[in-house]
């Protein structure tokens, strides 16, 4: 009886629709002096939602920004995001709220564009409800 319940509940769970963010924040905060990874993630992410989501772009649903932490006009958003290196966040906000989430898997598929761009792709989509 309990495996049964485990079981409706584990798929009641994963039937549930997840809810599409209304405005996705993509940024990737570096300092001043950068190395190639950086730049690498920095342009790999820019050519994935310029290639795929360009009707985000223009309608506002989706941002990208490159944004040095260097420099003192972009203190208050690098501390809201808690960026202190070169790092690529995406904020997913869904009814309002932020969910800032780092993106740690792009230092991994950073030696492999394609790679990186089906991925990043994928999670965009994902939080878009495609």
């Amino acid at each position: 009886m309990l495996i049964i319940n485990i079981k409706n509940n584990l798929a009641s769970v994963e039937n549930q629709a997840v809810k599409p963010a209304e405005k996705i924040q993509v940024f990737m905060f570096h300092s001043t002096s950068r190395c190639i990874s950086c730049i690498n993630i920095g342009k790999y992410a820019y050519e994935t939602v310029n290639t795929y989501f360009q009707e985000e772009m223009k309608n506002g649903v989706l941002e990208f920004r490159e944004i040095n932490i260097d420099l003192p006009e972009n203190k208050e958003l690098a501390n809201k995001f808690k960026a202190v290196g070169s790092a690529l966040f995406v904020n997913a906000i869904i009814d309002g709220k932020d969910n800032i989430k780092e993106d740690t898997q792009v230092w991994r598929l950073v030696g492999n564009e394609v790679q990186f761009k089906d991925y990043f792709k994928n999670k965009i989509n994902k939080l878009l409800g495609k």
